[in-house]
């Protein structure tokens, strides 16, 4: 058999939960090593002042926005390429990756030149205060350099996880993600560059993850081919693309609203209160990382099978996932409630600091366990084609619920408005997707029964 014949074989036929298993755990441990290196920032800039881990907080926004462009093409690819590839269609499948990728370097480069024309306008957009400004200021200019990379190298990863590759696409930023962590507190302490230092290990590591990852594709490693010529001006195949990522440009554009809407919320207490939602987003961050990288583990599983009319596999690996997700969840939202004020004070050991941030921690952990049901839901819809519902529910979440809530319920509550808020917007989405789970379920033993 030749090679695409094995990886058609191995997603079509080794059993679901070792398949999903096999695929997630790279994915995890890909997310997560993102996550820690993100959350690595926090904690050696946090040493610089509590306006400086405020500035991080800020920029995360930012950098949120690009993950959404490269999680809308990446994904949108992905889909297309796991179903394509589920058909045997290797030609179509290098003509979505290829598309999608030179894309994302295109919307990259032009957020490059926006941002760094007006930064200082940008940072007040996001949040600033005139105390953070200085720190947010220094910090994104770097940050947006690496736009172009980082855009791409999101777009490679979700492709190589289509495929079933997922070992590969962590190779790329798991190495990246510890020479990030090993040279923040080389440049911002030993070379005394301070809160730049950071950003600039950030770029650094991004460019040796992009490296890494393209040289996968220039090597012939994957199934769809990265090449200029597979790229179409087609307007439908770049809508197809698009169609089927907007439920990322949802789920991460909205991410990116909110945790400015939340920034700007926050400011109105102070610094300290910036910090300590900051923080506790990073925290969130990395757990939630671990909820999607299971779901990015899944996807493919999905794809592939559904695109091989192979319903029954779809219907077991979306409980298999589900099922897994909430044991994990179960045992993080113990821990997190138990240490919550040790977490905090571990980045930032202000005593306002880690009031304002232990209460807002506990109060997310509670409803944490949710969180894999609403994902995986959203990514069964996204994965076989159904972009319609995938969209509304990456919608619903930040922005039909958290976003009316965070600048409602402080009206009402204060500050501990602001720290309920994403709590009440999660259960809110969990109630949402039970009836769109129920009739995806139903839908695919309907299909399972005609095909019999």
């Amino acid at each position: 058999m030749t090679g695409n014949e094995i990886q058609y074989t191995k997603m079509t036929a080794t059993p679901i939960p070792r398949l999903v298993v096999s695929l997630a755990v790279p994915t995890v441990a890909s997310m997560m090593v993102t996550a820690l290196y993100n959350t690595a920032d926090t904690f050696f800039v946090s040493r610089l002042g509590t306006s400086a881990s405020a500035a991080v907080g800020v920029v995360f926004s930012l950098m949120a926005i690009f993950q959404a462009i490269g999680f809308t093409l990446g994904t949108g690819a992905g889909s297309l390429v796991s179903l394509r590839l589920g058909a045997k269609d290797v030609n179509a499948a290098s003509k979505y990756l290829s598309t999608s990728f030179f894309a994302a370097l295109f919307c990259g480069g032009l957020f490059t030149l926006y941002g760094l024309i007006g930064i200082d306008h940008l940072m007040r957009m996001l949040g600033s205060t005139p105390t953070i400004l200085p720190y947010s200021r220094s910090y994104a200019a770097w940050i947006l350099l690496g736009a172009p990379v980082m855009c791409a190298s999101f777009v490679m990863n979700n492709v190589l996880r289509s495929e079933g590759k997922a070992a590969f696409a962590m190779a790329g930023l798991v190495t990246g993600g510890f020479i990030n962590i090993g040279l923040d507190p080389l440049f911002i302490f030993t070379f005394k560059m301070g809160i730049a230092g950071a950003a600039i290990a950030t770029l650094v590591s991004q460019c040796i993850s992009f490296a890494i990852l393209i040289s996968f594709y220039l090597r012939g490693r994957s199934t769809s081919k990265l090449s200029f010529r597979y790229f179409s001006t087609r307007l439908a195949d770049f809508y197809q693309i698009v169609r089927l990522g907007f439920p990322s440009l949802c789920r991460q554009g909205l991410a990116s609203i909110a945790t400015v809407s939340l920034i700007v919320s926050a400011a109105v207490y102070g610094d300290a209160t910036v910090a300590a939602m900051s923080i506790v987003g990073r925290i969130f961050f990395f757990i939630l990382a671990l909820v999607l990288g299971i779901g990015q583990g899944f996807m493919p599983v999905a794809g592939y099978n559904y695109g091989a009319g192979k319903f029954d596999r779809v219907r077991e690996a979306v409980g298999f996932t589900i099922k897994i997700g909430v044991m994990l969840m179960v045992i993080m939202s113990g821990l997190g409630i138990a240490f919550a004020p040790q977490v905090i004070a571990f980045f930032r050991d202000d005593p306002d600091v880690i009031r304002i941030g232990a209460f807002a921690m506990r109060l997310q952990c509670a409803v944490m366990v949710i969180l894999p049901i609403f994902v995986t839901t959203n990514m069964s819809h996204q994965s076989t084609g159904h972009a319609a519902v995938a969209t509304f529910l990456a919608c619903n979440k930040q922005g039909l619920y958290f976003l009316p809530l965070i600048f409602l319920l402080p009206k009402f509550f204060g500050l501990a408005g602001v720290q309920m808020a994403q709590p009440v917007a999660d259960l809110c989405s969990f109630l949402t997707c039970l009836p769109f789970l129920y009739r995806f379920m139903r839908e695919l033993r309907r299909k399972e029964r005609a095909a019999a």
